[in-house]
């Protein structure tokens, strides 16, 4: 049976985070039960209850979006229900209707989706499914909200009566209207409306011709209102009629009241179903807003919690777009009891927090932001002293009732029970309370509890370092700045810092000395020795970064060198391939050209396809047995290589077209020669050089000693 102290939850603050859960919630339902939420007593209801979340956080990132399972409340129909004789209102009706589809939706989802939602369509599986109240509602009352005409036969004819008094009261009123104004005994504003009923606007004087009833007069006297009296008589008809209407709308209603009435049990689950599952979402919500997972739970006891946050100080942070720094804290059986030291404002009393709320917010049922790799055990206790607890109202000191919580923890402390304790032994005499102190860890330690305490109390820390199962901690410094890192670190105590802290704000040196003096010379050297061990620690932990860093950088290097070099080592296999591939083809084309030219002069077939014959067998010779599969493959790395050499070759070409065009406009840039007789020169896109021996209208001849001919002089260049 787990059971957890109301004080317990006070001091982590779990109050709030229920408040920031149940504003995700949709329903008044959900976020009053969100309100009630208290940790679970049965592991396996808890266990439960953390799958149906789980599975919901997990549909946020999926197509299988669970259906909206908002509603309207029925508690108030559902009483109704309950008494004799008594009928709903249509507005009743229409609520259960909504909350019936809306259930039914639900089922058929979870039911067609169990493989994705198996916990919640258990939980589904529990609630009947029925197609009778919405039918039933649906026959009766339309979208409008009102009564069908055909909710009975009865109904159809009084309302088809009424529509035809209605006409008939028109029309009465509108002779009456055109004849009384065409005697000119009617007002300006003809007609107007009294108690829902239209009437004639009569001028006074004239009131006595006018048959009917007066309905009032205006506030002069001048005009009196006054129903026709054939109207009058038509609307007698009508409120009987109407009220014929009423009764029977009363009636129908009354007998679909009695037909919904056995459902009563059912329409409170479904209300139950619909806000624990609103619950259910609003805690998805909730951890999806800070990446909170569902850890593994242990069997063992082991509770490791790897890069944890505090999720009060995460959001806050998270909104004022600030840093939070993530815990990571270790307890199991061989590690039980864990002593945190180091001065104040270092983040142990945040650390204390985020370990306590993290577990009473998982024994509530709901995830929380660690890292995938985190363990957690269950605790059937989880006892706290966190913050200032003196009480006024009680006339009790820090230190009394600080000792009425150890008594407390005395009763209840056992092997299955979590204790977190703030500023252990304060509150009384340094070396009485600390001796108390040490006694009482003791006694916690012998009945195999877990817990984590912050103390700056020299003998805790030393019994810590004693005792088998228990570890020291200390919060992390810069040991230049004194500033807080916010980062636990296992295995050695922490110092206070007290005068180092005291110099860094401006304390004279001379008094820090005295201060010294007045202490045992070997509590100084031991909180010095700690002091400089942390420091030491900080700065091989700040060396062992770098070197991973460093590390990994290199690794990553070695494996891109690796990757490229085998890439580069494919690409040329399959040049290689490709150039003895075209190399063969071309001395192939060789060979059938030579037997093609023989067969051109001698026109003899024997011998060429004899020779023909050869060539084809020698090669095949050479060829290797292959399968689909593996010619497919090779033709595949062929076409792959092949293309890839054009596109080199078309950047190639493309960069020499480049460079030629540059070096042609640098050409054209220079001043250009004048031709004469006599000198040597080249075209332009050549190499053969010949001499000048005549020019005549732009044009030169150009002797190449075997041959000359006669070119255009603007595509020659001088040879220099």
């Amino acid at each position: 049976m787990i059971k957890i102290h109301s004080k317990t939850l006070d001091d982590l603050e779990f109050e709030t985070v229920l408040q920031q859960v149940s504003t995700h919630a949709v329903t008044a339902f959900g976020k009053q039960k969100i309100s009630d939420t208290q940790p679970f007593a049965d592991k396996d209801v808890l266990l439960k209850h953390l799958a149906y979340v789980n599975e919901y956080l997990a549909s946020f990132a999926n197509e299988n979006v669970i259906p909206n399972h908002g509603f309207d409340g029925i508690s108030l129909e559902i009483k109704m229900l309950a008494i004799e004789n008594s009928f709903l209102e249509i507005q009743g009706f229409r609520k259960i209707s909504a909350i019936s589809s809306a259930v039914n939706l639900l089922l058929k989802f979870f039911k067609k989706f169990q493989e994705y939602y198996p916990t919640l369509q258990s939980r589904a599986e529990q609630i009947e499914f029925t197609k009778d109240l919405v039918t039933q509602i649906d026959s009766v009352i339309n979208r409008f909200g009102e009564v069908k005409d055909s909710a009975s036969s009865s109904l159809g004819q009084i309302r088809r009566g009424i529509l035809s008094i209605r006409g008939k009261i028109n029309q009465s009123f509108a002779s009456a209207l055109s004849r009384y104004n065409q005697a000119d005994y009617l007002d300006e504003i003809r007609e107007t409306v009294v108690d829902n009923r239209r009437v004639l606007a009569v001028k006074a004087m004239h009131r006595r011709k006018v048959k009917g009833a007066i309905m009032g007069n205006s506030k002069t006297g001048s005009i009196v209102y006054i129903e026709p009296e054939i109207t009058l008589q038509y609307s007698r008809e009508l409120t009987n009629l109407e009220y014929e209407e009423k009764e029977e709308v009363t009636r129908i209603l009354k007998e679909l009241t009695d037909y919904i009435r056995p459902f009563a049990p059912l329409l409170e689950q479904y209300q139950d179903f619909l806000s624990d599952l609103d619950v259910v979402y609003a805690k998805a919500k909730y951890a999806a807003s800070m990446n909170a997972i569902l850890p593994e739970i242990s069997e063992e006891r082991t509770l490791l919690l790897k890069d944890a946050y505090h999720p009060l100080l995460y959001l806050t942070n998270k909104e004022r777009k600030e840093k939070t720094y993530p815990q990571t804290i270790e307890l199991r059986s061989d590690n039980r009891i864990i002593v945190i030291s180091g001065p104040n404002a270092g983040g142990k009393s945040i650390t204390l927090k985020t370990i306590g709320l993290l577990q009473v917010m998982l024994q509530s049922g709901m995830l929380i932001p660690v890292h995938e790799r985190s363990k957690v055990c269950l605790f059937e206790r989880i006892l706290t002293d966190i913050g200032d607890n003196q009480s006024i109202e009680n006339h009790l000191s820090t230190y009394s009732y600080r000792l009425k919580q150890m008594n407390y923890f005395l009763k209840r402390c056992n092997n299955k029970t979590l204790f977190l304790i703030d500023e252990f032994g304060t509150g009384s005499d340094p070396e009485l309370g600390g001796a108390l102190a040490e006694t009482f860890l003791e006694v916690f330690y012998e009945r195999e509890a877990f817990g984590i305490i912050t103390t700056h109390y020299s003998n805790l820390k030393l019994l810590a370092n004693e005792l088998p199962h228990a570890t020291n901690a200390n919060m992390l410094f810069d040991n230049k700045t004194l500033m807080p890192v916010y980062k636990l670190a296992l295995g050695q105590a922490g110092s206070s810092f007290t005068f180092e802290v005291a110099q860094k704000n401006g304390i004279p040196y001379s008094l820090i000395n005295r201060a010294k003096k007045k202490i045992e010379r070997g509590k100084v050297r031991f909180d010095a020795t700690i002091a400089k061990l942390q420091k030491e620690r900080s700065a091989m932990e700040k060396t062992s970064k770098l070197l991973k860093e460093e590390e990994i950088k290199a690794r990553e290097e070695n494996e891109r060198l690796d990757a490229l070099n085998s890439k580069t080592k494919t690409k040329l296999e399959s040049y290689q391939q490709l150039y003895d591939h075209d190399k063969r083809m071309i001395h192939l084309g060789n060979k059938i050209n030579e037997i093609s030219e023989q067969y051109f002069d001698t026109k003899k077939k024997r011998p060429l396809i004899s020779e023909f014959l050869r060539i084809v067998e020698t090669e095949n010779s050479k060829r290797k047995k292959q399968t689909v599969k593996e010619k497919k493959e090779h033709k595949v790395k062929q076409q792959v290589a092949k293309k890839e050499v054009i596109q080199k070759v078309a950047v190639i070409r493309e960069e020499k077209k480049v460079e030629k065009k540059k070096a042609a406009k640098k050409e054209a840039s220079k001043p250009k020669a004048i031709l004469k007789i006599g000198d040597r020169v080249r075209m332009l896109d050549g190499k053969a050089v010949g001499t000048i021996d005549s020019l005549e209208k732009g044009k030169a001849t150009v002797n190449y000693g075997m041959f000359t001919t006669t070119i255009s002089v603007e595509q020659l260049e001088l040879v220099r």
